[in-house]
């Protein structure tokens, strides 16, 4: 039918005229978006994808994440053939602006855990595993264990075996280095980051972030060599922000466990890297991911694992084995999570939790109730050392950006405790921007925060608040960490000089110094394990032998 015939009745050119103008002007659209309708209806109902999405692991072409290790030397490898290098992540870049550091870098949340567990049901919430089935697809595990040579020496987690960041084992050491420094016994290239090392059994646990894969990372190394023995991974994109990785790995038995960036919890076997379970914090307790990535390091006790997750709890014990919920701690204030970690401490015969929240510190029991609070200390912008007990019912903090230090002391009172500040002190006179400080034979020692006077030189502070020395304006160490052993002190800066020292309350005294590590930004916390000591900048890990002769 013609538009003349359709039109043929109507005996008026004006009236046919505006009769054709209304069919092209509203009858044509009409028609285009029914079409439409149809042909979305029709692909909605298509068939999706198929599927989980799982970890990609890179190949060891375009990773290149070999160790070398002139000392012992000895083959990489993955999945059980000693000819294939074990895959790593790749070098970041270098020349990172220097930053807020052990924690750093804006996050956003993580998409929630899910997935199979070992033998076949489906974990709590939030958990990827549970009791009995193949691990969950997220997850993709490469290698398996592999011949181990045995050295001496552990340091299984954060701050050492007693969390005080204090190097106890009897092995000589030396107090002066030849030219070059002590010798480089392996190098590892990591992704971005700071995530600093755990020593167990032999082996080396670093949680490193795969950028190419968008993973996060734990890859398991032989303390001898540096050869890369599994990794295991799950993906997360982190965005580079002073890097991506943060947290030091706990190592308890035959499980080893990590918090990532985004707030992930993953226990692994620690010897085959098969991962057990994992926990997304975001999704199972409404965590907010702190403004510079998840610095908080796990903390296990017996068979728990002590976690402060923020949001709908405070503080929440799960079991190593399973990844299932012993007990949480409710958190009507609302407080969050910050870079700080979890310190236990006794008082007055009870076990507490220590831990800086957001906006306040809390002491928290063994079965998860909420024993002490105090609004006396926060630091306006972010949280970073955790506490040190000093016995006597005394707890110290310190921050940076103008926190400078507090000095609590508790008594039980009823069921819970009560405090009292037993002094302050401003940022000019003593506080860390970053790493805690040392209590070592009733002094503590620690590096000054910046935009002071004395800034980024190590002190030495009485119990009672007063600084004895400082380390002087040649040597300052900015951002770096630092280890004591036996009245010694390795003392790592922002771009890599390492510098041996004497300290006592009667002052500092500078052996040697080395560049171990080309930077920037070496802030990962240092490890040590009879004579091999393990550090890291932006890009690369080494080991070292620091042992006397």
């Amino acid at each position: 039918m013609s538009w003349r015939t359709l039109l043929g009745p109507i005996q008026d050119p004006q009236r046919r005229l505006s009769l054709l103008y209304g069919l092209i002007s509203y009858g044509l659209p009409t028609l285009l978006g029914a079409t439409g309708i149809v042909v979305l209806v029709l692909w909605s109902r298509a068939t999706p994808p198929t599927g989980t999405p799982k970890a990609r692991v890179p190949s060891p072409e375009s990773l290149k994440g070999s160790a070398t290790a002139p000392a012992v030397p000895g083959q990489a490898f993955s999945g059980g053939n000693p000819t294939t290098p074990a895959p790593g992540p790749p070098p970041g870049r270098p020349g990172m602006p220097a930053g807020p550091g052990f924690g750093s870098g804006p996050g956003m949340p993580g998409a929630p855990g899910m997935g199979m567990g070992p033998g076949g049901g489906l974990g709590p919430p939030g958990v990827m595993g549970g009791p009995g089935g193949p691990p969950g697809a997220a997850a993709t595990t490469s290698g398996g264990g592999g011949p181990v040579p045995s050295l001496p020496g552990s340091w299984p987690r954060f701050r050492g075996p007693d969390l005080d960041n204090v190097f106890k084992e009897a092995v000589s050491l030396a107090r002066a280095w030849p030219s070059g420094g002590p010798r480089k016994l392996w190098t590892v290239k990591l992704g971005e980051g700071y995530a600093g090392a755990a020593i167990a059994k032999s082996r080396v646990y670093v949680l490193d972030y795969d950028q190419t894969a968008k993973a996060d990372t734990l890859r398991c190394f032989a303390l001898a060599d540096g050869r890369e023995l599994w990794h295991t991974a799950y993906p997360v994109d982190v965005r580079r922000n002073h890097g991506m990785s943060r947290t030091v790995p706990t190592v308890s038995g035959n499980y080893v466990v990590t918090i990532g960036p985004k707030c992930h919890v993953m226990c692994c076997d620690a010897t085959t890297g098969r991962m057990l379970w994992k926990i997304d914090m975001v999704q199972q307790w409404g965590t907010t991911v702190p403004q510079w990535y998840a610095g908080q390091c796990p903390l296990v006790q017996g068979n728990q694992v002590i976690l402060a997750p923020g949001g709908q709890a405070l503080m929440a014990a799960v079991d190593i084995a399973t990844g299932k919920t012993i007990w949480e701690t409710p958190n009507p204030r609302g407080w969050k999570m910050t870079h700080a970690s979890i310190i236990p401490a006794t008082i007055g015969g009870k076990k507490l939790y220590i831990w800086p929240a957001s906006l306040g510190v809390v002491g928290v029991s063994t079965t998860g109730k909420l024993l002490w609070e105090s609004t006396d200390w926060k630091v306006s912008t972010a949280t970073v050392p955790s506490a040190v007990p000093i016995g006597d019912g005394r707890i110290f903090l310190c921050g940076g950006y103008n926190a400078g230090a507090i000095m609590f002391r508790l008594r039980a009172q009823g069921e819970g405790f009560t405090s009292e500040v037993l002094y302050r002190l401003k940022s000019s006179v003593f506080g860390s921007d970053q790493h805690t400080p040392i209590l070592y034979r009733g002094y503590l020692y620690g590096v000054l925060p910046g935009g002071i006077p004395l800034e980024k030189q190590l002190a030495c502070l009485s119990l009672d608040g007063q600084v004895q020395w400082t380390s002087g304006p040649t040597h300052r160490f900015g951002l770096g960490p630092y280890i004591m052993a036996g009245g010694l002190m390795y003392l790592i800066n922002d771009q890599g000089l390492m510098t041996l020292a004497q300290v006592s309350p009667e002052g500092f005294k500078a052996l040697a110094t080395a560049k171990v590590l080309a930077g920037p930004d070496a802030w990962g916390p240092i490890a040590m394990a009879g004579t091999r000591l393990v550090c890291r900048d932006l890009t690369t890990m080494v080991c070292l032998d620091v042992g006397g002769r």
